[in-house]
């Protein structure tokens, strides 16, 4: 990727530095990652009543969210990511989304909101997966 040729990646990210983009990029799902993990651990009970889903779940699930972001922050806080640790967060990424559609198709008896949740939050996922992965190769190109 060429520094003055703007790509779709590079306004997404708001510089044309790989190094950055790819830093925005781990930054923004730590934030995310963290608000859905620590809300899941504030507000198991009503949120598990909104969404359909066992709050001791949330529970958990927030306490895996919420370290699992502060991780992620913590690489993003790197000047120079390392490539290993980016491709663990891209490829765990698209597993928590793919696993957040066989929950709902198979064992998830979510409420309405519940469903759209799960599909929106595993759509976030991914797209951050994406996003990641197009700013590791831009870095490493």
């Amino acid at each position: 990727m060429s520094a003055t040729q703007p790509t779709a990646l590079t306004a997404l990210a708001r510089t044309a530095e790989p190094h950055t983009a790819l830093r925005r990029f781990l930054a923004l799902d730590a934030v995310v990652t963290g608000a859905n993990g620590i809300a899941y651990l504030a507000a198991s009970g009503p949120l598990g009543r909104l969404l359909g889903v066992d709050a001791t779940l949330l529970l958990e699930l927030g306490l895996v969210l919420t370290v699992y972001a502060a991780a992620v922050g913590l690489l993003a806080s790197r000047a120079r990511p390392a490539t290993l640790p980016v491709k663990a967060v891209v490829e765990i990424n698209l597993a928590w989304s793919a696993l957040s559609f066989v929950a709902l198709a198979v064992w998830l008896s979510p409420t309405t909101a519940g469903a759209v949740w799960t599909v929106l939050q595993a759509l976030t996922v991914a797209g951050f997966a994406a996003l990641q992965h197009l700013a590791l190769k831009a870095r490493q190109v």
